[in-house]
């Protein structure tokens, strides 16, 4: 307690003896002069903002850091300063106190009341605004001006402009306004005079151009720009060249550098690719390993592309991550993670793959927002997702929503994006879809070696009031054919997957050139689809229609007993079933129509027809794709009844390119008794036809924006296998042409454009193996426009 009190004392003592020093010292006889303290910082009272003409005064306010009831404080003022010039509005601020008020001064930045672009005669002015910051009833600012100078210089060096220079100017406007000017001299395109190669032993350096995207300058070359120096694209020929070496078994290739120098006259560079080759490997041992009960390794090897012994593909390794990762997911395991883990054997040059499969931690879909869709319904296009909230994320769904939203036609682009949610196991799906015209006004013609000219004019639209709704009006005028019908589709009938619609007809046909008779049919359909499956749907149809069958006087005795009306009443199906990579673009798989039609269930026509149509596509390198189609029918009469010509299958045309409509097939034959030439009259159809095709699409290696490819194809098939009443004239016992099935082939280029008023396609073909009564067809074209 008393060494307590002792530390009091102390304390207290250090504490007074100052205070009783100064008291000693202010005493009388000892007093020196005060030195006067500084007067206290006035209380703000009032604050007032002179200089503002478009902002307001609340919202300059609202940036100072002082305020009213502070004290003046010369930091708080400099930082109120600062946060004025910060905000981009002001050009200029200045604060005064006067006592109790503080004056605010400022100068605001113009307005933007144009953007002028002068001297751009290579790049349009959109390119360039989109790249640029500065818009009308933006605010100018000397930095942001500059900012976009660089802008516009960098748009320049990327379509191989590197002289290009920009003088921004401003000329005021009254308001406190400019018209910003870019004055541009856009100079001379900067080429590329040569791509050499250092380093390459095994292919030599066109080899290695011709994989490249950039191209030497050369004067054909002037409808593209891969012929100009572009830094961004150099960088991606490094990856070309790398994805090129590595397919063909480099597994250690390397780019060491990619230099390019700037000749003399600054009018193009010389490029050097330096390369470390390597040597060449094969696969080794491969195996896929996971701790996933339900995975069975040695299966999952089996669906690999890749087999121990082949040259070393880095392709088939990404080939390889994503068949294992489909193979999870549909075994439920949508959330894995595939790791390929490799090992080089320099010694026996073989890699050494092993696929770790990891299961990731499960992920549920929080929300599905759809956007973009400026005239399609929300529902029209969450209907075809196979997803929704609350489900457990699966790539294999997301990739399965995306082509059915891709195969409605109703979008130009689609695209299916994963975000975070709100939580870790939560994720959100963007669907962003780009409108594109669903209206289309088409125009078709076809011209043929006989001037048999079509025309065919038809509006449709495929997605009616953004319900996704079909409607088409179609005229159709030939000189064999005139049509005129209405088709209505309701795809989602009822509210359920069903697809309704109707039609109604009007069609004439005059084959009296052909085949010496022409009819004409009336009538409507119901239809009803569903799918099947998840890549197979089916769809029902009843179909009513009057014939009325007019023949010359000149035909045979078996045609002359068809004349006459009579009434066909058909019940049909059609069984859809697709598994193609891309329902519009196609690259891999296949699809398959199979379809019967039952005549008989009133009416007066009783028949059997069935008909099937195939397609296989194979992608082979690049953009390149092979394809097979294969096409036949057969119609079966019952009950005693026989085939009208009016029911017979006729192709030629679009249907076997290299022959005319109805040019293949039966056909009456008479020989001139002067000349004893082949006289070729009227073509009779057939009951059966086989129909087979091999094309081969690829790009003509113009720039992309063109929209032009091209094909090579060949055809072949037969038609035939008429009754034999009908092939013998009763009256004169005139034999017809012999009805053996004959195989026919042609052969063919067809261009594809897909031009400013719209796609035009154009077919050159030869038949190169037809009988002598067959009518060939060399040129054919049609085109369609859409609104």
């Amino acid at each position: 307690m008393v060494s307590v009190l002792r530390v009091l004392f102390a304390t207290l003592m250090t504490i007074g003896l100052p205070a009783i020093a100064s008291a000693q010292q202010t005493g009388p006889e000892t007093a020196e002069p005060a030195v006067e303290a500084p007067a206290p910082l006035p209380v703000i009272r009032q604050i007032l903002v002179e200089g503002n003409q478009r902002v307001e005064v609340d919202t300059v306010l609202s940036y100072l850091v002082i305020q009213p009831g502070q004290v003046a404080d010369e930091r708080l003022t400099n930082l109120s300063i600062h946060t004025l010039l910060a905000t981009g509005l002001f050009s200029d601020a200045q604060i005064e106190h006067r006592g109790e008020i503080v004056l605010v001064r400022v100068m605001e930045n113009p307005i933007i009341n144009r953007v002028v672009l002068e001297g751009n005669q290579a790049i349009d002015d959109d390119k360039i605004t989109d790249e640029i910051q500065a818009q009308p009833r933006a605010i100018f600012t000397l930095a942001r001006a500059q900012s976009d100078v660089q802008r516009i210089i960098e748009v320049y060096r990327r379509s191989g402009r590197f002289a290009a220079t920009v003088t921004p100017k401003i000329i005021e406007q009254p308001q406190n306004r400019v018209d910003l000017v870019f004055e541009i001299s856009e100079g001379p395109v900067t080429g590329v005079r040569r791509i050499n190669f250092i380093g390459n032993e095994s292919f030599s350096d066109n080899r290695l151009r011709r994989e490249l995207v950039t191209r030497e300058s050369r004067w054909w070359r002037f409808y593209g720009s891969n012929d100009n120096y572009d830094p961004d694209r150099l960088e991606y020929d490094r990856e070309l060249l790398r994805q090129f070496y590595q397919n063909r078994g480099y597994a250690n290739f390397r780019v060491l550098s990619a230099v390019a120098e700037l000749t003399p006259d600054q009018d193009s560079f010389y490029i050097t690719i330096t390369i470390d080759e390597g040597e060449v490997y094969n696969f080794g041992t491969v195996t896929v390993s996971t701790e996933i009960q339900d995975l069975n390794e040695d299966y999952l090897v089996a669906l690999l592309p890749v087999r121990e012994g082949d040259i070393f593909r880095g392709e088939l390794i990404e080939q390889s991550i994503d068949s294992l990762t489909f193979a999870a997911g549909v075994a439920g395991y949508a959330f894995v993670n595939v790791r390929p883990v490799t090992q080089r054997d320099r010694e026996t040059r073989t890699v050494e793959v092993e696929f770790v499969i990891d299961e990731g931690p499960r992920v549920y879909i929080e929300r599905i927002d759809i956007a973009g869709n400026t005239r399609t319904l929300d529902r029209i296009v969450r209907r075809e997702l196979d997803i929704v909230e609350g489900d457990a994320f699966n790539q294999v769904l997301v990739d399965r929503s995306r082509n059915n939203i891709r195969r409605l036609g109703f979008f130009e682009e689609v695209e299916l994006e994963e975000t975070p949610g709100s939580a870790p196991d939560r994720a959100r799906v963007r669907v962003q879809v780009t409108e594109q015209p669903t209206g289309e006004l088409a125009f078709g013609a076809g011209f043929s070696s006989t001037d048999s000219f079509l025309v065919d004019l038809s509006i449709s639209e495929r997605n009616l009031r953004g319900r996704g709704q079909f409607l088409r009006f179609r005229v159709s005028v030939s000189g064999t054919r005139e049509t005129i019908d209405v088709r209505f589709t309701e795809p989602r009938f009822l509210d359920r997957n069903l697809a309704a619609g109707f039609d109604v007809f009007r069609v004439n046909s005059d084959f009296l050139s052909e085949a010496s008779f022409q009819t004409a049919s009336t009538g409507g359909s119901l239809r009803l689809g569903f799918p099947v499956t998840a890549q197979a749907n089916l769809q029902l149809r009843y179909t009513l229609r009057n014939d009325d069958v007019q023949v010359y006087s000149t035909a045979s005795q078996a045609l002359r007993d068809q004349a006459g009306s009579r009434v066909t009443s058909v019940l049909g199906y059609t069984l859809n079933w697709s598994r193609l990579d891309d329902p519009i673009e196609p690259h891999n798989g296949f699809r398959f129509q199979f379809s019967q039609d039952f005549a008989g269930f009133g009416g007066d026509v009783r028949y059997v027809q069935t008909e099937f149509s195939g397609s296989y596509f194979k992608g082979l390198f690049g953009d390149v794709v092979a394809s097979f189609n294969m096409n036949s029918g057969f119609i079966l009469p019952w009950s005693g009844d026989s085939v009208r010509i009016n029911d017979r299958f006729f192709k030629g045309g679009s249907s076997f390119r290299g022959f005319e409509v109805a040019g293949v097939g039966p056909r009456v034959v008479t020989r001139d008794d002067t000349t004893g030439e082949l006289v070729r009259r009227d073509a009779l159809g057939g009951r059966l036809y086989a129909i087979g095709s091999l094309e081969v699409n690829f790009p003509l290696g113009l720039p992309e924006q063109y929209g032009v490819r091209g094909s090579v194809f060949t055809e072949f098939g037969t038609l035939g296998l008429l009754d034999e009443g009908d092939q013998i004239d009763e009256v004169t016992g005139q034999l017809f042409t012999v009805d053996d099935l004959a195989l026919r082939a042609s052969a063919g280029v067809s261009i594809f454009w897909d031009s400013p008023f719209g796609p035009v396609r154009f077919d050159f073909a030869q038949a190169f193996m037809r009988e002598d009564y067959d009518k060939a067809e060399f040129f054919r074209f049609s085109t369609r426009t859409g609104f």
